[in-house]
């Protein structure tokens, strides 16, 4: 499995906060902060955009490094990612992005 690919089977290399951070992108920071905190009515701002990735080294925005729930669980299980869980199948925290966003299933199965 690519280390880019999150715990919860999302494509680190496709995010904008990570895109933002190894481009040193301020605009798109600025973009990506002001679309995350519409969407999480949440105070987030341009300089919490910065992220290397989910599950390698590095920094990561507060949300990823501690508020999700899905990487605290993975984290706390030892799994590389959700698709190694025995819970997968029926987990109602990987769920909601899983059954958005498809390539993250396959991602998970591959």
């Amino acid at each position: 499995m690519r280390d880019m690919i999150a715990y919860c089977g999302l494509d680190c290399e496709k995010c904008d906060a990570y895109l933002a951070t190894i481009h040193d992108d301020q605009a798109l920071r600025e973009k990506t902060a002001k679309l995350w905190a519409e969407l999480n009515n949440a105070p987030i701002l341009p300089e919490h955009i910065n992220c290397k990735g989910c599950r390698v080294d590095g920094m990561k925005t507060v949300f990823c490094e501690s508020l999700c729930g899905v990487r605290q669980c993975a984290l706390k299980k030892e799994v590389t990612t959700c698709g190694d869980c025995l819970d997968f199948e029926k987990c109602q925290t990987v769920g909601d992005i899983i059954s958005n966003n498809p390539d993250a299933i396959k991602n998970l199965k591959g």
